[in-house]
């Protein structure tokens, strides 16, 4: 797994950072940031439910 994410779709709902907050992080404005963008298998669950929270499909995995 290896995410991605497109700043400008993100709209600041923090969805992600509430579902995931070991993977995402929010930057002053509120806009997703990535902490581990490429998380190891244990963290994978927690990374996915973060990606699946977000509401402007800002983040995704490749």
């Amino acid at each position: 797994m290896h995410i991605e994410i497109d700043k400008d779709r993100c709209i600041a709902s923090g969805a992600c950072v509430l579902a995931a907050p070991a993977i995402f992080d929010q930057d002053d404005d509120g806009i997703v940031e990535v902490i581990v963008s490429d998380p190891a298998p244990n963290q994978e669950k927690e990374a996915a439910a973060g990606i699946r929270a977000c509401p402007a499909a800002a983040i995704w995995d490749e």
